[in-house]
């Protein structure tokens, strides 16, 4: 190898490794959350409760799919399973819109709302990808009160979902 090309090949491989940690660094890829009704991450985005990091990242909440949990089982951002955090309730109707704010297109399989662990509302995507807000109406049938609906947007090509729970007050 001619010496100008063996000092530039040396000169690179000590350069690169300083070069690969002082670049910034992206995000991780954003994804989605309930904007309206407020999801329990939204009111922490807006800063009507008090939360930690899902402050500034309400979209991430992602876990699993077939969880139960608010906090989609991320440890992080376990305050939203917090039930006495003092989240502020909605008024809502027997059938309500639920807007998803999505900050990264996923095929989607499905979308389902939970209320007391039975599930009233299920919405099937068939993998399409949807665009940056998504809409679906809600019947929750006879339930009335203040209640908690947990929605999953279960993700099509993995096996995750993202979860969001709104605090609701139906019929009242």
């Amino acid at each position: 190898m001619h010496p100008k090309r063996k000092m530039a090949a040396a000169l690179g491989a000590a350069l690169a490794p300083v070069l690969a940690i002082s670049l910034p660094t992206g995000s991780a890829s954003a994804h989605g959350y309930i904007s309206s009704p407020p999801s329990r991450q939204a009111q922490c985005a807006a800063g009507t409760v008090g939360c930690g990091d899902i402050k500034y990242e309400p979209q991430s909440v992602e876990g699993p799919k077939g969880l139960t949990s608010c906090s989609g089982g991320n440890s992080r951002f376990a305050e939203l399973d917090d039930d006495s955090k003092g989240w502020a309730v909605t008024p809502v109707g027997s059938t309500t819109t639920f807007n998803w704010k999505l900050t990264a297109r996923h095929s989607t399989s499905t979308w389902k709302y939970f209320v007391g662990g039975q599930r009233v509302a299920e919405f099937n995507d068939n993998g399409a990808q949807p665009g940056a807000t998504v809409s679906h109406q809600v019947n929750f049938g006879g339930i009335t009160g203040r209640q908690k609906v947990l929605a999953v947007w279960n993700i099509a090509d993995t096996v995750n979902a993202f979860y969001a729970c709104v605090d609701v007050n139906i019929g009242g």
